[in-house]
């Protein structure tokens, strides 16, 4: 098996996208693109495949095994979906039918699936028992956390034997230990003969996988080589910014440098005193879902203040606890308490994924609007914050798709913080965002932060981002073990 790709550019209305010269994909050398948001990373994933949007143009050609397509038909590659090209998509619970059970959904990439369904069904209940999902096989996807749901998609991925597999961006939310899974079958892909492709933000995914490393930046490649080298001597200023911008690299006016560790199970870690009201305080709490226990007798406090993380594995209960804690969620043991101090708006939450949180058919500009009007809120707050957080004010004339993650993030910054909260709850704020934008928005929430004296409970599978961010840690759950199955390949 071969792949190359030769003289890609895509463009949309005259603006180049993405501009490659020759890429070459051997077998047992894994390739890894990193680089900023829209520097046309994953449009070079798409462009490979054959599922650019309509409203793109596609020049080049990719040639597989000495058959060479033209990349501006995107229609001559479907015969290989599956048996020749599978991809790994960005959003897995979003790929996944919401309809169909997972070991459903798995087993329709079998090669068999049209002959023998039962068989097929067999063979994807084994994958999901080889990835540590064999009580997952009935589930829906909302059900499954964003690690689960991650590794339904490999196998999904990899089920039809397809020698050539695109990664786009798999390890986004994942805490360290599934990161870590992830990077093992993506290896194990390798081991197997098979050609990878990975386009991620997660530099240390990256340094796991090793093999060949491409910086993109504003559509070219702006450095390429051994993944070892480039991430320890970079050579183009760029990528130096982009090493800078790991949390552990971080040197903020903001930062507080503390080491508390406070489980779960009640032991704590390092010496943290607080003297502020408190503002949330759980006892007893416990919660379960889909049959399996988060976590129970839970009791903490969170006071004006205080930086605090929820850390832990996938699935282990982060951001139901945090739900709860906002009672948007009731425990099924325990009690919430709130202080009055968060009465009226003054307990916000900032959601994983901005572009859920915001009505989809209508401008930025009017969803902040119903904000301001609806407190009685001076609009010059509203033009005091976007400056503040570096955002031009004719961003909000378009709608939430229309603007980049990075962007739409600190929107909702923006709007969480026109009521001034005494209390912000961040959800994984950062999980979908490149290493500088990740810095840009962490750096505008925590000024604000800083600003109002507010206090943030922190949702994160990022031991990194918690430790630069935060001066405690509730860490929940115990991860799962999972092993990684031998795969076979087949020739399409």
């Amino acid at each position: 098996m071969s792949l190359r790709l030769n003289d890609l550019v895509v463009s949309h209305a005259g603006k180049v996208l993405v501009e490659t010269a020759q890429l070459d994909f051997q077998p047992g050398k894994p390739v890894t693109i990193i680089g900023e948001s829209g520097s046309g990373k994953s449009l070079l994933a798409h462009a490979i495949m054959g599922t650019l949007p309509h409203n793109l143009k596609a020049q080049g050609s990719l040639v597989v095994d000495g058959h060479v397509y033209d990349v501006s038909d995107q229609a001559n590659r479907r015969r290989l979906w599956g048996r020749t090209m599978s991809l790994l998509p960005q959003e897995p619970v979003l790929a996944l039918d919401p309809t169909m059970r997972t070991r459903d959904q798995v087993a329709e990439g079998a090669p068999t699936f049209r002959t023998d369904k039962q068989g097929s069904r067999r063979a994807a209940d084994a994958l999901l028992t080889s990835l540590g999902l064999t009580h997952a096989s009935t589930a829906f996807p909302h059900t499954l956390s964003g690690g689960m749901a991650q590794r339904v998609a490999f196998a999904a991925a990899t089920i039809g034997g397809a020698p050539v597999l695109i990664a786009d961006e798999p390890s986004k939310g994942l805490d360290q230990r599934a990161r870590a899974e992830l990077a093992e079958l993506l290896r194990s892909h390798i081991n197997s003969g098979g050609i990878l492709l990975t386009i991620t933000h997660d530099l240390d995914l990256a340094r796991e996988l090793g093999g060949e490393l491409l910086v993109m930046k504003d559509a070219h490649v702006v450095e390429k080589g051994a993944a070892g080298e480039v991430l320890t001597n970079p050579a183009h200023p760029y990528t130096r910014r982009l090493l800078a911008a790991e949390p552990s690299q971080w040197r903020h006016q903001w930062m507080r440098n503390t080491d508390g560790i406070e489980r779960a199970d009640g032991a704590v870690g390092g010496s943290i005193e607080s003297s502020g009201t408190v503002l949330v305080s759980g006892a007893g709490l416990g919660k379960s879902f889909g049959g399996q226990e988060l976590f129970t007798d839970l009791s903490l406090e969170v006071r004006a203040g205080e930086r605090v993380a929820l850390s832990g594995p996938s699935g282990s209960g982060k951001t139901t606890l945090g739900n709860v804690l906002l009672r948007l969620l009731p425990p099924d043991a325990g009690t919430v308490q709130h202080s009055d101090l968060l009465q009226r708006g003054r307990l916000q939450k900032l959601y994983q994924d901005p572009a859920l949180a915001f009505p989809a058919r209508v401008s930025l500009a009017e969803s902040l609007g119903d904000v301001v009007h609806r407190h009685g809120l001076d609009h010059t707050r509203l033009e005091e914050l976007m400056d503040s957080l570096r955002l031009a004010p004719e961003l909000l004339r378009r709608r939430p798709g229309q603007v980049s993650g990075g962007e739409l993030q600190r929107i909702a910054i923006i709007r969480s913080m026109l009521l001034e909260p005494v209390l912000m709850f961040a959800d994984e704020p950062t999980s979908r965002l490149d290493l500088i934008t990740q810095e840009e928005t962490m750096m505008c929430l925590m000024e604000q932060v800083d600003k109002l004296e507010c206090a943030l409970v922190l949702v994160t599978h990022d031991d990194a981002l918690a430790a630069a961010v935060t001066t405690r840690t509730i860490a929940l759950g115990t991860p799962s073990s999972v092993t990684v199955p031998e795969l076979e390949l087949s020739a399409p």
